[in-house]
């Protein structure tokens, strides 16, 4: 089985970092989750979003989810996929170097990578999105563009798969974008 890295930070988004994380593990797959600046068994705060009809998503808190990997101690070299969750805690992790070049690894080594909703923050600070395909929460798809993506308008169910990069708008594309994430894998 695989053993995928996952990326967060506080105020992620509570279904788009807990179902992963749980769902590859229960798949067999090893999830260490890292925050920069943060150990093992910290945790971290995350935020529910919802759909209820206004022109963007509504935020109630969600539950502090614990890491299980300390950020010093990762080798990226280790790994064989990363997983991007959205929310906030991409537009404050797209600011750190660190961060980008652990990200920047997994397209310079073709090894798969899943990054939903806003997690597309973290691709266009990268710098990796020049020539691909990427869904991500719609107020994303100017920094796509400007990126030098393709952005995917795609249904909130759905996922797409470009090479080793599979994305999705939000959390209700779960079943879409794990299942393209693990064909990759």
């Amino acid at each position: 089985m695989a053993k995928i890295l996952m990326i967060t930070g506080d105020y992620t988004e509570d279904y788009e970092t807990m179902v992963p994380f749980q769902t590859l593990m229960a798949c067999g797959h090893q999830v260490d989750a890292i925050c920069p600046g943060k150990a093992a068994g910290d945790t971290v705060p995350t935020a529910t979003h919802d759909f209820e009809g206004d022109q963007t998503y509504s935020e109630k808190p969600g539950h502090n989810f614990a890491l299980n990997k300390t950020y010093a101690d990762v080798d990226v070299a280790d790994y064989d996929a990363l997983v991007i969750p959205g929310g906030r805690a991409p537009e404050y992790l797209r600011l750190d170097e660190d961060v980008l070049n652990k990200v920047r690894y997994f397209f310079e080594v073709n090894k798969p990578v899943a990054a939903i909703c806003h997690g597309a923050q973290i691709l266009t600070a990268a710098g990796v999105l020049e020539g691909r395909k990427c869904s991500a929460y719609p107020a994303c798809a100017p920094e796509v563009k400007l990126a030098g993506g393709t952005y995917a308008e795609i249904e909130v169910t759905e996922a797409v798969t470009d090479g080793n990069l599979v994305t999705a708008p939000a959390w209700p594309a779960h079943p879409a974008w794990m299942m393209q994430f693990m064909a990759l894998l």
